[in-house]
């Protein structure tokens, strides 16, 4: 069993927050696998430090330090002097507490492994842990976010592109293993930085909660979960409001639009009507993707894994997906998931509500898909395995 040192860009609670899912699924499987676990991690929400019941059964120590703000200079800093680039003492790094907490936290006991997870805000202070095994997550690269972002017609993903590729060409670069979790990722930090380690782990899905449900659904309605304080996902709530179920209503004017998330803005309440349903966040997505005919999921930005896609995917709601929606998920076209772009989804979504029997195949393989590859248990015993791997070497 290891003494895991984990250090984190944000704490692993509220789970409607997509980068903090990975993080509580994470330590509790591992905790539960009798590993031992501190936590150290950044906060920027006021009631974070309130939420800390929902998870402290995983970790032995838990120590939440408020994120600091990072000015423009000091990215400029670390950008053109190697020597900033990485927090040799508490004064350079962006956040002086979390530097001392960490310091602190390796004086006071022997970790096995010291792990990150987050990219900009936690990389820096590899030189605290550089003598024991380490690894860092990023989730996924921001330069491949900011790619799809430009290519949306985004002048400030355009602009900010060439100074986030040069940071992911060093960030990463002292670790012994970088994680991803969907091979584009690792394609992209490659190209930046070919001498990286890089290891894909996916995400997983707690089947239990996450039941097939491939009977009794409504007809002719498409839905969309996300959480609408992400850019891209009111991309997506755009062009499914405004190009897509346009399409769709010419053909099928009784169906229905679900947009179901946390944070909806103004403009997306104020086209609510009674063919566009705007739910807001809910307790549990769960009755959603279990009554609706088909997932439609036509993201045109991000980057990494989509939790929702494989939601959809585990609870047997037929899924359109772009190619970028279902990025890290072995889906097959036809089988599993049906596949287009963006520019084909409202053709792709009216041909699965007009055949029963893809439905149901695209139901029954989504599921099996899931359980075969995608399962939590999956993912810590993947880690688990490189942990093993890093405390082997010498």
């Amino acid at each position: 069993m290891k003494t895991i040192l984990l250090i984190s860009r944000c704490p692993p609670y509220p789970l409607h927050l997509g980068d903090r899912l990975i993080i509580w699924h994470l330590a509790r499987e591992l905790s539960g696998r009798g590993h031992t676990i501190d936590l150290l991690a950044l906060y920027d929400r006021d009631d974070d430090p309130q939420r800390i019941a929902a998870y402290r059964e995983f970790f032995r120590h838990i120590e939440l330090i408020r994120e600091s703000r990072r000015g423009g200079e000091a990215y400029l800093q670390r950008l053109f002097d190697p020597s900033k680039r990485f927090a040799r003492n508490a004064d350079i790094s962006f956040n002086p507490d979390l530097w001392t907490a960490i310091k602190r936290h390796l004086r006071s006991h022997d970790y096995d492994v010291a792990h990150c997870f987050g990219s900009v805000s936690v990389y820096e202070y590899h030189p605290l842990f550089a003598d024991k095994p380490n690894l860092i997550t990023p989730y996924e690269s921001h330069a491949l976010f900011l790619q799809s972002a430009a290519r949306q017609g985004q002048l400030s993903a355009a602009l900010r592109l060439p100074i986030v590729r040069r940071f992911e060409r060093f960030m990463y670069a002292p670790y012994d293993r970088t994680v991803v979790i969907a091979e584009k990722d690792r394609d992209m930090l490659l190209s930046l930085q070919p001498q990286l380690s890089v290891d894909v782990i996916p995400n997983g899905i707690e089947l239990a909660q996450f039941p097939w449900q491939g009977e009794d659904r409504d007809g002719g309605t498409l839905l969309f979960v996300g959480n609408f304080e992400y850019r891209p996902n009111q991309d997506a709530a755009r062009l499914l409001i405004e190009r897509i179920m346009p399409e769709i209503w010419r053909q099928m004017p009784g169906a229905q639009l679900q947009l179901v998330g946390n944070d909806p803005p103004e403009w997306m309440l104020n086209l609510a009507d009674r063919r566009i349903l705007v739910t807001g966040r809910v307790p549990e997505v769960q009755p959603f993707l279990a009554r609706a005919t088909a997932f439609v999921c036509p993201l045109r930005m991000g980057a990494g894994q989509k939790n929702k896609a494989l939601e959809a995917l585990a609870m047997g709601i037929p899924l359109v997906a772009t190619p970028l929606s279902v990025d890290g998920i072995n889906v097959e076209h036809g089988q599993s998931a049906i596949i287009a772009e963006a520019k084909d989804i409202a053709a792709a979504a009216l041909h699965v509500l007009r055949d029963e029997e893809l439905r149901r195949r695209l139901s029954l393989r989504g599921r099996e898909l899931v359980e075969t590859e995608y399962t939590w248990q999956k993912t810590a015993a993947s880690y688990e395995r490189l942990y093993d791997e890093l405390t082997r070497q010498p």
